[in-house]
């Protein structure tokens, strides 16, 4: 009892350091960069980063983005054109008078160019900043060239979408926690045994996601969806610790007249079985570190600390605060709202083959949807905005008024052979679905010499050691129609120069499917066999680990599986991430069953009677647990806007419920088969010498 008597002694002094905390974490966390590109998490090796940092090396260009203008005289547009010029980062702005002084029509420009920029009621110009796409300063450009234009103005590209995406978030957030704590609350308020507690536990978590969220400063930056939903996550995965201890506590009391010493009691009762149960869902995170797409790991680094933090709370301030609000938590107590499981238990286990059966039928329909949702995802991350932001409608109108629906852009050598180029270009604009490639020979036509052109105009295009091409497509992001076209135009590109490259959101979206496909594999195996590692070292068995995993994974197949039957995409991110949480979260309903399983065999009780208390003894806990879970996620994914977000929540909500009944039903009967070789192949099931039986509940 030492541990739980120096936290019960220095309570206080507890719970003035975690105060003290919460300041620096406070600024910590608002001194935290957040991330909105996705594509920022690509392997730095990959031709289409490289070629980014190129781009923005010799060019000075980073960003870039159309801009639509509709019904506005040339003149004004021409206005219009040096106004957002003189926007702080904008490097350069291309339009027809970049070319033609406005005096001259546009009608003498070749005639690419001029439908390539025009139609009857819009004129487009093209915008490169000397910033980063997802970089700060390059949204505040966004912004200012939005208001700057007014509603005639309408601005596409990745840079757009961030700017929307990060807009949207930051007026999201702080909702999608108060929905999760209202509905955790609300749910512990009913499956608890007191009104007051849930406030006790949400203000212990509370300081743990603080600490949690403040020490991301060292991290440097997060992305958004890890800021957006690890506060979420945190308050639903830690809450069972709590949940274990408040149990122990109220038992430690019926032994302690002193409430100081049974808290002591309770706190070391509960210490190894929250360590052992965090280790699971600490794995389940740490797996995600694996991913070559490293958001995956921003992450997993974000809640694999946050759960640490979590047993720390349980095991130290939480304590701290029952023990002095401990006479108004008895005041408040109730009796709990759950009946009695006995009855449920006892049927679960006389049926046990049907739920074997159950197993069977449901695995195969299970793996078919859950492997065909995997390949139904979708990577078009403008997919997941509302149809009526600003990104999304200006990529409407790029797409209906011009034909475009991706661009591409090609960095040659600059020394390649004028001849060379136009043979290159020539096959690139045969590629189906290309519909123009620009560059200075469209521009100024083939008989007018490079060399007679000002500086002012080459140099847009053309450095020491590259030339800049842009390629429109008509083809959409992540399609699979532009994701063969971009193949066709790296083999033309290599074809003429072999260190040439292909950059632009489409391409760098490629190389994301390819990355996030092989992550996919990696990390299902990493958390399966790590898990598979732990449950085998806790419960001492060979025979355990494949049970729980397969009942588990037989929830995460259904889970992931009905998207399918109910013809819904998920974000590719969903499957990925979903697969390793539910995994990791969910297996402590399973070992919380198993272990009291194993003390009722070990205490002499036979198989059907094991069982059973055990299925009865851990019914409530993992209700509580699983409703918990499904209280915290299920109201952030009605009410976010966020597609990866909303999609993300519903999956962990019903993974939860999911889990649930599938350890309730289906674990028992797996129990119920394979008890003779559970026991042969696992220590602590065989019954002591004396043969005494532990305190079992009655099942009458």
């Amino acid at each position: 009892m030492k541990f739980g008597k120096v936290v019960v002694k220095y309570r206080v002094p507890i719970l003035i350091i975690a105060i003290i905390l919460m300041i620096p974490s406070v600024l910590g966390m608002a001194s935290t960069r957040i991330n909105y590109d996705m594509l920022n998490y690509l392997p730095k090796d990959m031709d289409t980063v490289v070629g980014q940092n190129e781009l923005l090396d010799e060019f000075g260009k980073g960003a870039f983005s159309f801009v639509i203008l509709e019904d506005m005289p040339t003149k004004d547009v021409s206005t219009l054109k040096s106004k957002i010029e003189k926007v702080e980062h904008v490097e350069t702005v291309l339009w027809y008078d970049s070319i033609l002084d406005i005096s001259i029509p546009m009608e003498m420009l070749p005639d690419k160019v001029y439908d390539a920029f025009n139609t009857e009621n819009s004129t487009m110009m093209a915008i490169f900043f000397d910033t980063s796409t997802s970089s700060d300063e390059t949204m505040d450009a966004i912004r200012e060239i939005r208001s700057i234009a007014g509603e005639q103005c309408f601005v596409s590209g990745i840079s757009a979408l961030v700017t929307d995406l990060k807009d949207l978030c930051e007026k999201e957030e702080p909702i999608y926690v108060t929905i999760a704590v209202i509905l955790a609350c609300i749910a512990m308020m009913i499956f608890m045994d007191s009104w007051l507690i849930p406030f006790i536990f949400l203000a212990s978590i509370g300081i743990s996601i603080l600490l949690n969220m403040g020490s991301n400063y060292f991290l440097g930056e997060i992305s958004y969806i890890t800021k957006a939903l690890s506060a979420v996550l945190q308050l639903a995965v830690t809450m069972d610790y709590s949940i274990f201890l408040w149990h122990s506590y109220n038992e430690q009391r019926t032994k302690y007249s002193d409430h100081k010493e049974a808290m002591a009691s309770a706190i070391n009762e509960t210490f190894l079985s929250v360590i052992g149960s965090s280790m699971t869902t600490i794995a389940g995170f740490i797996a995600l570190c694996f991913m070559s797409f490293t958001m995956g790991r921003d992450l997993g680094i974000v809640m694999a600390k946050g759960v640490l933090l979590g047993v720390l709370g349980c095991i130290t301030t939480l304590p701290a605060i029952i023990i002095l609000m401990d006479e108004p938590l008895q005041r408040t107590k109730h009796k709990a709202l759950i009946p009695s499981m006995n009855k449920l238990a006892r049927w679960v286990t006389k049926m046990f083959p049907v739920f074997l059966v159950a197993f069977v039928v449901l695995i195969i329909p299970g793996y078919y949807g859950y492997s065909k949702t995997n390949d139904e995802v979708y990577y078009d991350m403008g997919q997941s905005l509302p149809k009526d932001m600003k990104f999304v409608i200006a990529n409407s109108k790029l797409s209906e008024d011009f034909n475009i629906a991706s661009t591409h852009m090609i960095l040659v050598d600059s020394n390649l052979p004028s001849k060379s180029v136009k043979a290159m270009i020539k096959d690139m604009e045969k590629v189906n679905g290309v519909k123009y490639v620009l560059g200075l020979e469209s521009v100024v036509g083939t008989r007018v010499p490079e060399e007679i052109l000002p500086e002012s105009l080459t140099s847009i295009v053309k450095g020491d050691k590259w030339k800049l091409y842009l390629i429109n497509s008509e083809y959409s992001v992540a399609s699979d129609e532009v994701n063969g076209q971009i193949n066709k135009l790296n083999r033309i590109l290599k074809k003429y120069d072999k260190n040439g490259m292909l950059i632009g959101e489409a391409p760098c979206m490629k190389d994301m499917i390819e990355t996030t496909d092989k992550d996919f594999k990696v990390v299902n195996a990493i958390s399966i066999v790590a898990i598979f590692i732990i449950i085998a070292l806790v419960e001492k068995s060979f025979s355990l680990p494949f049970i729980l995993v397969s009942v588990i994974e037989l929830a995460i197949f259904i889970n992931l599986g009905l998207p399918h039957y109910f013809n819904q995409s998920l974000p590719f991110i969903a499957p990925i991430w979903i697969s390793t949480i539910q995994l990791g979260a969910t297996v402590d309903y399973a070992i919380l069953m198993t272990t009291r399983y194993k003390a009722e065999r070990h205490g002499g009780c036979d198989k059907h009677t094991s069982i059973t208390i055990a299925l009865a003894a851990s019914i409530p806990s993992i209700i509580v647990s699983a409703m918990g879970l499904f209280a915290a996620t299920f109201g952030v994914a009605l009410y976010s806007n966020i597609d990866i977000i909303s999609s993300m929540c519903m999956l962990m909500a019903r993974g939860a419920i999911v889990s649930m009944l599938c350890v309730i039903f289906i674990l028992p009967a797996a129990f119920m088969l394979l008890d003779r070789f559970i026991c042969a192949t696992s220590i602590g099931f065989k019954p002591d010498r004396q043969g005494i039986k532990v305190n079992s509940p009655d099942l009458n």
